[in-house]
């Protein structure tokens, strides 16, 4: 069986993912009282039945009384080898507080003593241990519902446990960088083919773009450092239990440069049989 645990900030997106997976043929329970989670694990391996094999649980901020308690309801389910991942989404404070004032709804820690922008921090306070048990941080920021789902379908729902998911994303620096990666590399100090009138409205999957940045010896020297590095590490994540990896790469603008380098390393390491992702969060 797999159990999956869905939590982060309220605002973020849990409810999307939950529904997702469910549409992916999870059984899913929202708001799972956390004390619960061990015995209803143990539950679910006991009976056997097929219709619990994928199950999801939704656990938010209103479990704060145990919140603080996290490893120690997760080390049975260790023991018991029952394969669990914590999934943890999360925006940024102005992310959250406007989505809030959109849809008007209440926030589940706000009250008379806590305004919106305090009991969004508190949630992250709060939500800490989830955080650092996380197997994948998923950074909704700049991600719609429909990218939400996409994520949630390829990175989690469809992912094959015994292999490492690999998620090659590019990015602009001049919209910030990526909260939920775990290597960032720049590309900034590479020719931009932004200052090519002819280029400038293509992007790094287009064929001139290509010719022009594989014609510089500076980016295909980038392309085999970053392939190296990769290559070493990442049978070390393996090893280590590692379900899932986020690799950055950024240029100014997200258009160009880190595009092109994110479509050049998915492309080598799905070469390899890696099980690879990729996703540029500039491009509509």
């Amino acid at each position: 069986m797999k159990l999956v645990i869905v939590t982060g900030l309220s605002g973020s997106g849990k409810s999307i993912a939950l529904n997702t997976l469910e549409d992916a043929g999870y059984y899913c329970i929202d708001n799972l009282p956390l004390f619960l989670l061990p015995s209803f694990a143990e539950a679910l391996v006991s009976r056997n039945d097929p219709r619990y094999r994928l199950t999801a649980v939704g656990i938010d901020a209103r479990n704060q009384s145990g919140l603080g308690t996290l490893s120690p309801l997760l080390e049975p389910m260790k023991e018991r080898d029952i394969n669990h991942e914590v999934i943890y989404l999360e925006a940024q404070d102005e992310t959250l507080i406007k989505r809030y004032s959109e849809t008007r709804r209440r926030h589940p820690l706000s009250d008379g003593e806590h305004p919106l922008a305090d009991a969004i921090r508190l949630e992250r306070r709060v939500l800490g241990p989830f955080l650092d048990a996380a197997d994948l941080c998923i950074d909704t920021t700049h991600t719609n519902v429909h990218q939400l789902r996409h994520i949630i379908r390829t990175r989690v729902a469809e992912h094959e446990s015994a292999s490492i998911s690999i998620l090659f994303q590019s990015f602009g620096f001049k919209h910030g960088v990526p909260n939920d990666a775990d290597f960032v590399y720049d590309l900034r100090c590479l020719p931009n083919p932004h200052w090519n009138p002819l280029l400038r409205p293509l992007t790094g999957r287009d064929q001139e773009v290509i010719r022009f940045l594989e014609s510089n010896g500076q980016v295909q020297e980038m392309r085999q450092a970053l392939t190296r590095f990769l290559e070493q590490w990442i049978p070390r994540f393996e090893a280590d239990g590692r379900s899932y990896l986020t690799v950055a790469v950024g240029c100014t603008g997200g258009q160009h440069r880190s595009v092109y380098m994110a479509e050049q390393l998915s492309h080598q390491f799905a070469a390899q049989g890696r099980q690879v992702l990729t996703r540029h969060r500039e491009l509509s």
